[in-house]
């Protein structure tokens, strides 16, 4: 345990939200993308793992700056000296991040140049400079830059004549000094074109082998074709990552969809957070680029080797199957898979399914199997994140195509999804779909999917509640959890739900669903101070947690009264954590561990034990302020005590038991390998969960 750092006096209780309580949410959230890192630096792991973990980390740190980056910056600019919750000013906290991140780049490429890529090579997959290359494979580059490259460059150049051009967001670039014998230097820049691929597949020259080179050394091997008459001098890459965190006046908004649309075009125009510049970049063209870029000189990164390593995912594609990871096939649960009709099977029982280890189309069956019910009324639902070529979206227009009244609530604020959520939006409306596109002033993340059947005895309504969004590609990939119900309470507040996310509602008691931003946090807040009354009362309290991210100031404060009561806590946190666990005399009793693994834990369940008439309570909201407060949020309740018990022991139990993938959070904000006992092999809570479904 770490002693807090207080006077020594025990007279005095403990101010919760003293700033030393707390961990900086910023730093914690850089601390998780270490832990994807360290999956690529992992020697245990399928090599082409290895490297699809590195590009994952590149897009999570390229996400960080445009938007939490961005935000703080903002904050500098505005002269906010308000204090985070763990007493930082924005400018001491772009400072922290500064320190934390440098390091974590230089890993990153360590981890490429020096260990993925000679293995790599070893394999036959090469991934060489420009330089490498054998004199045949540059003339064959030659011809393709003629042919294939040449065509798509513009270069741009910078003197009175021309202003400095502008960089657009997640751009590569390469930045030219060219000699002109009758002037001065000049400078001009090219973009490296994202319509091509950046790494460039060359013709090997040894069987069973592959061999790639980067796009823009190839512009720069052939960048005097550009410049004919003048001498190009010197070629150096630059990246910029700029302010994507859009502003939507929603109160000022005539029409959303066209606001939203406007939004996403200005994203490539915000302010510039990140500069990275290749290592060999003179002095002299980097204060060029802060000077016209208007970038501070703390947010410059001098690299070596690739600004970018995202693009090495096209490595990952390769069919290469002994350097990756056994393919799986998903399973149906066992009552899905009779043949029976949906309806019937969900009319006599609750359907768990646990995602990706059971297969998405039992949720895409129901939806096809109400399109094409002729008893089906109506489907209403909400879409988050559907991606491209959505089954889910088909199925709702298959639905409207068999004249049923199809509602849609599409959330045009679902960040970097918002152009495709526009295309679908457009696509279900001309159909005749009622869309909405979300509530003024909050983002709707739930994910809720209602059927309105007529039956025998009456009308009936068939859900299905989940963790995760209604996408067929990421629920190969994340790990959620979905309720197929017929609940009769859950449907008639589902309903109410709707009528609240399409009219004028103000509805404020619900059933059974705990619903952000109306109930939510009350309830929860209820079920922590309920189990400090079971452990004060001697009836022993225990909750367990599973989230994403848990930095609300006001239910870690709750959950450290209920750790100085004495219950038993136990977090499963993936990412984000404010929360300091094992602290004496604060959260004695708090345990945090964070799984990072095959695939990515996105589920949220909240456990109590209640002095023994045990709650459940699964759903789409992380204990954050933006999800309790700002955003439309369902948890909905486990009252099966079959699958109560099953999700306790069996999914719950079974992640706290993790040895191979789990990181447990020290009281310091770093993170601990989670060693299993002497003698005992690392226990793999994922690999676990593949075998018992996929046996």
């Amino acid at each position: 345990m770490t002693e807090l750092l207080i006077p020594d006096t025990v007279a005095e209780p403990l101010n919760l939200a003293d700033p030393r309580n707390f961990l900086n949410r910023e730093l914690s959230s850089l601390a998780f993308h270490r832990r994807v890192l360290e999956e690529a630096l992992d020697p245990s792991l399928p090599l082409l793992e290895r490297v699809k973990f590195l590009a994952i980390f590149s897009t999570n740190l390229d996400e960080f700056f445009m938007i939490r980056v961005s935000g703080i910056r903002q904050q500098v600019a505005a002269r906010v000296f308000e204090r985070s919750a763990d007493g930082k000013t924005p400018l001491e906290q772009l400072r922290a991040i500064r320190a934390a991140v440098a390091p974590l780049m230089e890993l990153q490429r360590a981890c490429f140049i020096q260990d993925l890529q000679p293995k790599l090579a070893a394999e036959g997959v090469f991934i060489q400079e420009y330089s490498q290359l054998s004199i045949h494979q540059q003339a064959w580059l030659k011809n393709y830059f003629d042919h294939e490259i040449f065509p798509v460059l513009t270069p741009l150049a910078f003197d009175p004549g021309h202003p400095f051009p502008h960089i657009s967001n997640l751009s590569l670039n390469l930045a030219v000094v060219i000699q002109d014998p009758d002037s001065d230097e000049h400078f001009a820049r090219i973009k490296v074109p994202a319509s091509l691929p950046r790494l460039v597949s060359v013709p090997s020259e040894h069987p069973n082998t592959v061999c790639y080179t980067w796009l823009e050394q190839i512009i720069a091997e052939n960048i005097s074709t550009l410049f004919p008459g003048v001498q190009v001098s010197e070629a150096y890459t630059f990246r910029v990552i700029r302010n994507a965190d859009v502003e939507i006046e929603e109160d000022e908004a005539a029409d959303l969809l066209e606001t939203i649309q406007a939004g996403v075009r200005q994203r490539r125009f915000g302010s510039v957070t990140k500069l990275s510049v290749h290592s060999t970049m003179p002095p002299r063209i980097v204060d060029l680029l802060i000077d016209n870029l208007e970038v501070e000189r703390d947010d410059v990164y001098q690299l070596n080797g690739s600004l970018d390593l995202s693009s090495l995912m096209s490595v990952v594609r390769l069919d290469r199957w002994q350097l990756k990871l056994p393919p799986f096939k998903p399973s149906v649960p066992a009552v899905l898979s009779t043949g029976e009709d949906i309806f019937n099977v969900v009319q006599r029982r609750d359907v768990l399914l646990h995602h990706p280890y059971d297969s998405f189309m039992p949720v895409v069956d129901f939806l096809q199997a109400a399109a094409r019910d002729p008893n089906v009324l109506a489907i209403k639902q909400t879409l988050y994140r559907v991606g491209s070529n959505s089954p889910i979206v088909k199925a709702l227009l298959k639905a409207r195509e068999n004249d049923k009244q199809v509602a849609v609530l599409v959330e045009l604020k679902a960040r970097f999804d918002e152009e495709n959520n526009i295309e679908w939006a457009k696509a279900l409306e001309r159909e005749g779909v009622h869309v909405v596109y979300g509530l003024m002033g909050l983002k709707t993340h739930c994910k809720v999917a209602l059927v309105v059947r007529k039956e025998r005895d009456g009308v009936s309504r068939y859900l299905h509640l989940g963790t995760g969004n209604y996408n067929a590609v990421t629920a190969n990939i994340y790990t959620d959890l979905g309720l197929l119900t017929c609940n009769p309470d859950f449907g008639a507040d589902a309903s109410d739900l709707f009528n609240f996310l399409t009219g004028y509602s103000r509805q404020s008691q619900f059933r059974k669903l705990w619903i952000a931003p109306i109930n939510l946090r009350r309830r929860l807040t209820h079920m922590i101070e309920r189990e400090i009354q079971h452990q004060q009362a001697g009836r022993s309290g225990k909750l367990i947690f599973k989230m994403n991210s848990l930095v609300d100031p006001n239910i870690i404060q709750l959950l450290y009264r209920a750790s100085q009561a004495g219950v038993e806590i136990q977090l499963l946190v993936r990412g984000m954590c404010s929360l300091r666990p094992g602290v004496e005399g604060l959260s004695e009793t708090i345990q945090v561990k964070s799984i990072v693994g095959r695939f990515l834990e996105h589920s949220r369940l909240y456990y109590a034990r209640n002095g023994g008439d045990e709650q459940l309570y699964v759903g789409s909201a992380d204990l954050m302020e933006r999800n309790l407060d700002r955003r439309v949020e369902v948890l909905f309740p486990i009252e099966d005590p079959s699958l109560l018990n099953y999700i306790r022991e069996e999914i719950l139990g079974v992640a706290w038991r993790d040895t191979a993938k789990a990181r447990i959070l020290l009281p310091n904000g770093l993170y601990g390998c989670h060693l299993p006992p002497a003698g005992e092999e690392p226990f793999d809570s994922q690999m676990y969960f593949l075998r018992r479904h996929t046996a």
